[in-house]
């Protein structure tokens, strides 16, 4: 059940074309909120607006925003679009998309005729907080290769909603984006992984990728039940399309969960079970005792018969981040805190720029 409210905008912090970040009144208490001008139009300070107030008033993770649903001030909302496909299909907000890959689109023909990736290196991640400091080791090696990241709909929809993505393309950290599945908002849109990995190749003649979700993984504490499963099942398309597939692993020694503990419950049921094809994966330089725990998970598993490991020293990957003033967080821990889970993401970048080590 959606809980629902009516709010008068107080004003507006900031905004872009496709996002909107937002004081509303509920009453005498006042709550930040966003508004996506692409579904419900434009706001303005005095619009009375229905929102979803959910996510708030369940306590989960989004950020502690309310989301506008409707302008009562606009009701008829925004100028049709171009293209066919429809995104957010069958509920109240579906949306027409131009995707790359339909017949009206001006590169449906280089889609169709789409041979092979050529082995051009694709980072795959499980949780959007990868995606800076993948992008941070690649570009600190390779400044001018062109990097596109593809976000999938495991997490959030809206691409606007991710803060890091608008920095990281504000610095050409990446240079474009590609939103598939019900996601939504890059610079270009897909109907899957597959045609936004042949789009970024023959469209955007990208020398690197990025696969992840948006922010707000979904976990349950079950061996299957997480969104990131989606990692092993694009680790299989990157294969399938004959490109590079370059895992980035969850690691983590501070996380208090213990199936998190090394090598995620998360990494290691992808890399046993979801991926029917090989991948590089990179690990981060660690200690005696934090090397030989990794160790025993892999061996334990028998993940090096279908896997290459590599390790890699990522180290200037965090002091990157610090000098262009990039956050690096990951459930409430900074890089300070969590080091090797965003050093295993700048690994990945470094290995990008590098041959194929099998």
């Amino acid at each position: 059940m959606i809980t629902k409210k009516i709010g008068v905008v107080t004003g507006i912090d900031r905004e872009k074309d496709d996002v909107q970040w937002l004081k509303v009144a509920i009453g005498v208490d006042e709550f930040s909120a966003i508004n996506y001008p692409s579904i419900s139009g434009m706001v303005k300070p005095g619009d009375e607006v229905i929102l979803n107030t959910t996510a708030v008033e369940q306590g989960l993770g989004t950020g502690g925003y309310h989301f506008v649903m409707l302008n009562l001030a606009n009701i008829e909302g925004v100028a049709q679009r171009q293209g066919h496909i429809m995104k957010l299909r069958y509920t109240p907000y579906q949306i027409k998309m131009l995707t790359i890959e339909e017949q009206t689109s001006p590169h449906h023909n280089m889609i169709a005729n789409f041979k092979s990736l050529d082995g051009i290196p694709v980072m795959i991640g499980s949780l959007h907080s990868k995606l800076a400091p993948a992008a941070l080791g690649y570009k600190l090696l390779k400044p001018k290769g062109r990097l596109v990241y593809i976000m999938t709909d495991g997490g959030a929809l809206p691409i606007a909603f991710s803060k890091t993505v608008a920095v990281l393309k504000e610095l050409r950290l990446i240079d474009n984006t590609i939103t598939v599945g019900h996601a939504f908002g890059g610079d270009y849109e897909a109907v899957n992984v597959y045609s936004g990995l042949i789009a970024a190749k023959e469209v955007l003649k990208a020398d690197a990728v990025i696969v992840c979700m948006g922010p707000g993984v979904v976990g349950t504490g079950t061996e299957w039940g997480f969104s990131g499963i989606e990692q092993g099942e694009i680790i299989n398309a990157v294969n399938i399309l004959e490109g590079r597939a370059i895992v980035i692993p969850r690691v983590a020694f501070k996380d208090k969960r213990k199936r998190h503990k090394g090598l995620s419950h998360h990494t290691l049921t992808i890399l046993e079970k979801v991926a029917l094809q090989s991948a590089e994966v990179c690990l981060p330089v660690l200690p005696k005792h934090e090397r030989e725990f990794l160790k025993e998970q892999i061996r334990a598993r028998k993940l090096e018969d279908k896997h290459t490991f590599v390790t890699i020293d990522a180290e200037h990957v965090i002091d990157y981040a610090k000098d262009l003033k990039i956050p690096l967080f990951v459930m409430g821990r900074s890089a300070e805190d969590e080091c090797y889970y965003f050093l295993a993401a700048g690994a990945a970048g470094f290995l990008a720029t590098q041959k194929r080590v099998w």
